[in-house]
């Protein structure tokens, strides 16, 4: 499938999403909304399709954020009304796929390109990486989820530290933060990508898929009433899986598991 913002490829039971307006540092306008969210619901509607990597082009930028001169063109034309209704990036809002989403984070992620990140599962940051949420330098609000992810992703006093300064910080400092996972040397970084996305691949799909849904639904809840939700939600689509079969008799066997995720 073609797109006029955006590569997307399959390989295996990889999808590759990368943003793709290098010229813009892949900001993303209404455009890119609509092409993200007709992928990201290919992706998830995919069978085959079992985990995704979202990168940048170029070696500048993963993305940064908003458009800020569409947003310029459209104030000057007294046009101020947000669509509350837009899915910026396709996952920071009513995207509930339980399928794992892998950043590599190839420059800078500002703003809606840091939401970007903060809506994935997995962090990977080239050390040239930077990240940070600048909306209230340039009159805006972080308002794809950003305030809120970070937040919960990072200590409050931290998150609060970044959130009301609007400065970036560098990979190894998401990392000691906590919101980056793994920070390598820039030629390295899908080839890292690639790494977390094999070992995800080694897993059963419908029990990667069951333990994503049980982590977020879980959040804000006492441990008694999540451990009890997976019980009656989860357990009996687990025991009714032919992958629960297929693990522990390939274990026995000494075997690679082959797993159908149903």
């Amino acid at each position: 499938m073609s797109y006029d913002h955006v590569i997307y490829e399959k390989r295996g039971h990889v999808a590759y999403v990368t943003l793709d307006r290098p010229e813009r540092m892949n900001a993303l306008d209404r455009h890119s909304h609509v092409e993200l969210i007709e992928i990201f619901d290919d992706f998830e509607s995919d069978p085959d399709a079992r985990v995704a990597i979202i990168t940048g082009a170029g070696d500048r930028a993963f993305c940064a954020g908003n458009d800020l001169k569409v947003t310029a063109e459209a104030s000057a034309q007294g046009k101020r009304r947000v669509d509350s209704s837009t899915r910026f990036g396709a996952i920071t809002r009513g995207y509930n796929c339980p399928k794992p989403l892998i950043a590599a984070v190839n420059g800078v992620a500002a703003g809606g390109g840091f939401e970007i990140a903060l809506a994935c599962d997995i962090v990977i940051a080239a050390d040239s990486a930077r990240f940070g949420l600048p909306e209230p330098r340039v009159g805006l609000i972080a308002g794809a989820g950003g305030i809120h992810r970070l937040s919960r992703q990072i200590p409050l006093k931290q998150a609060m530290g970044m959130l009301l300064t609007g400065r970036l910080v560098s990979a190894d400092e998401g990392h000691r933060l906590g919101f980056v996972n793994e920070v390598v040397p820039a030629a390295e970084l899908m080839e890292a990508a690639q790494r977390w996305a094999d070992e995800i691949l080694e897993c059963s799909p419908l029990l990667v898929q069951l333990t994503k849904e049980s982590a977020h639904e879980g959040l804000g809840l006492p441990v008694e009433e999540a451990m009890a939700r997976d019980w009656d939600e989860r357990l009996p689509r687990l025991l009714a899986s032919q992958d629960y079969i297929e693990g522990p008799k390939a274990f026995s066997e000494r075997r690679r598991p082959v797993w159908t995720g149903r």
